[in-house]
């Protein structure tokens, strides 16, 4: 009979974020005998203490926003006092209701990825898992870890995640010196946050807190917040940022953050101190792939502890895939869901279409948002490809214009010659929605031309898409194109 002596493939997944979520759901789907092993709760930290609670800070933190901004639109709040007379109310936060309302979303969210999970028929086990070899995983279970339980499986995927990286000299205590997952325990607003780094997480958390009513420091090592991103996008939050009144230190090294009284003190390397009341340290990441048996397996990492993967997240071991932050590939929840199912599909024979880093869709959600796709214009100007560049500032759509809008650009990147659509960034409110069309162009390989005979609707922000695209419009002049 055929398919008598066929087997039942085995997985087994280290870590239950969105890596290993997609995977253990991609290995139901396709058939496979899967076993998620999660030591924190499903969803992993991006859900629990990383993406989930720090988006709906940062949406809570919009929404204040709007609310100071209404007044620009026409739109004015009063109360009555007991004489009758008219008073405008003061916009207060309540930290402790905020932290508590979003912990409690990320807990759901937990659950109902474990609901979704069981449902598919995936084993789920609590514990910390670390591989055997290349056929099996041990894993911790019990009060403190005693006691054990092996896996065996023919295909494994690791998706670990990251933590926090620490500083000696300015190490966490989970009071007034946190990292990102430790925000959340705060009771009040605090007074003054000093943030020091001004990379992704830097930069959306004090624009949060900026907005929310804190008092807010952003300490950067480099000439401007955002280094390595689109400079104009950058030019513009960071002229946001001192509207709304945060400090900017630019070029300034931290060297030490210490504790004193009730507050904190960050040291310079210029010799300079900067008081506050808490300190975030935003520093970057370190991937958790320490003592959980990669080396032993013979899977290559990177100095900096990362699982090296190709483009099907498969590691230098054939049977081992990787996904998520803890490898060397884009650390993205949406990236890791891609690595995870992409890893699947591979390791049981379905169609895979390998990553591209180009054609990945990013955004950095501080206020206004930056949605990135593509090739950048640095990329042009420094000669790795060849191509133009159009940019039509949000002040120019009617829609924004409606809306209050006073910041933000579309800006298009294209091939010479072609018009092939290679690049764009937005910077605007929901720009990580608004980016949807050119990554489907840059996807697809359209040109500015196709981009531009989509009907946007009238009035509307994606119309500065399409204007923006029927701005590049090839047209021969003198052999010189756009």
């Amino acid at each position: 009979m055929p398919g008598e002596f066929e087997t039942t493939q085995r997985i087994a997944i280290i870590g239950g974020g969105p890596g290993g979520y997609e995977a253990a759901l991609a290995g139901a789907q396709l058939g496979a005998e899967v076993t998620l092993i999660e030591r924190a709760g499903v969803g992993g930290s991006a859900v629990i203490t990383d993406v989930v609670p720090s988006k709906t800070l940062i949406a809570t933190a919009d929404a204040a926003s709007a609310i100071k901004e209404a007044s620009d639109l026409g739109v004015q709040f009063y109360t009555r006092g007991g004489d009758g007379k008219a008073s405008r109310p003061e916009v207060a936060i309540n930290l402790s209701a905020i932290n508590k309302r979003l912990l409690a979303l990320a807990r759901q969210q937990s659950e109902d990825m474990r609901q979704s999970l069981a449902d598919a028929g995936v084993r789920i086990i609590s514990g910390h898992g670390r591989l055997e070899g290349r056929d099996a995983v041990i894993v911790s279970t019990g009060p403190g870890g005693t006691d054990f339980d092996r896996v065996e499986a023919d295909t494994f995927v690791v998706t670990v995640g990251a933590s926090p990286r620490e500083l000696p000299n300015a190490m966490p205590d989970g009071e007034r010196i946190l990292t990102w997952t430790q925000l959340y325990d705060m009771p009040s607003l605090p007074e003054h946050l000093i943030v020091v780094g001004s990379g992704v997480t830097g930069a959306e958390f004090a624009s949060a807190y900026m907005n929310l009513g804190a008092k807010v420091t952003l300490v950067s090592s480099r000439d401007q917040v955002l280094p390595g991103e689109d400079a104009d996008a950058a030019a513009v939050l960071e002229n946001v940022f001192k509207r709304g009144g945060m400090t900017l230190l630019s070029k300034a090294r931290a060297e030490s953050v210490t504790r004193e009284g009730d507050g904190v003190v960050v040291a310079l390397a210029d010799g300079r101190r900067i008081e506050g009341s808490h300190c975030l340290m935003a520093v970057g990441s370190i991937p958790n792939t320490a003592g959980i048996g990669l080396e032993q397996a013979g899977v290559q990492l990177t100095d900096s502890g990362h699982i090296r993967v190709n483009r099907v997240a498969r590691t230098s071991v054939p049977n081992i895939y990787a996904a998520g932050d803890c490898t060397t590939f884009v650390p993205l929840a949406s990236v890791a869901s891609m690595q995870g199912r992409t890893a699947v599909f591979h390791a049981l024979g379905d169609v895979v279409i390998p990553v591209e880093r180009r054609r990945i869709a990013a955004n950095i959600f501080t206020a206004p948002e930056i949605a990135t796709v593509g090739w950048s214009e640095a990329d042009i100007v420094e000669g790795r490809i060849e191509g133009v560049v159009h940019k039509l500032p949000l002040s120019a759509n009617p829609r924004a214009k409606m809306m209050g809008i006073k910041d933000g650009f579309v800006k298009i990147m294209a091939r010479k010659g072609s018009g092939t659509v290679i690049g764009g960034v937005i910077i605007g409110p929901k720009a990580s929605e608004l980016i949807y069309p050119i990554a489907v162009a840059v996807d697809r390989r359209l040109s500015v031309d196709q981009l531009s005979r989509a009907f946007a609707v009238y009035p509307s922000l994606t119309g500065s898409i399409t204007d923006a695209a029927r701005a590049m419009h090839i047209v021969d002049r003198d052999h010189e194109q756009y």
